[in-house]
């Protein structure tokens, strides 16, 4: 949350928000803003509202993948987007298609957020991580596990990605990753 710094009057999407959990911190701590949920499973949709409803917040859920988020959303339209333990799952292909989106409905100067699996580090860090990779395949977690995840959000058009926080866990380690939007359309093509 200190990291994602949520502001009335942003649009903050949330890209697998599973149940709402972390959508509906979000909008608790900016009231104001316009925060959207997007998720594919149809069955975490109706929980993420009721939560939502609850809480009395007022926000949107869609159902859809990350590669999806341009079409749902729109083209540079939303100031952060959320991503919380998705990527690593995914394929490289919709990796890659999903941050392509994501980038597309980003303003210019927008903000990436993503807390997921990153390099396991160490020998004990890839032990435990090997859990992850039994549930979610070794093939769709393998560039996560490898470091690869801030070469494809930067292959993808961003700028400034940086790993800011390591956060050893019980099932390897989460890094947290923050991009830009680049404000100036010339510097993606140069």
């Amino acid at each position: 949350m200190a990291q994602i710094a949520p502001r009335d009057g942003e649009m903050i999407v949330d890209v697998g928000c599973g149940t709402g959990t972390l959508a509906t911190l979000i909008k608790a701590a900016a009231p104001g803003s316009d925060m959207i949920g997007i998720d594919p499973d149809p069955e975490v949709l109706d929980p993420a509202r009721a939560k939502a409803l609850g809480r009395g917040a007022d926000m949107e859920f869609l159902q859809g993948f990350a590669g999806d988020v341009s079409d749902l959303i729109g083209r540079d339209r939303v100031d952060k987007v959320v991503s919380s333990l998705v990527f690593h799952q995914v394929p490289i292909a919709g990796k890659r298609a999903g941050l392509a989106s994501i980038h597309a409905a980003m303003r210019p100067g927008g903000e990436l957020h993503i807390a997921d699996y990153g390099w396991q580090r160490t020998p004990w860090m890839r032990l435990l991580f090997r859990q992850v990779q039994a549930l979610d395949g070794v093939e769709n977690t393998r560039l996560n596990a490898a470091g690869g995840l801030p070469d494809l959000i930067a292959e993808a058009g961003f700028e400034g990605v940086e790993e800011r926080a390591v956060i050893a866990t019980a099932t390897g380690s989460i890094s947290l990753y923050r991009a830009e939007k680049p404000r100036d359309p010339v510097s993606r093509a140069s």
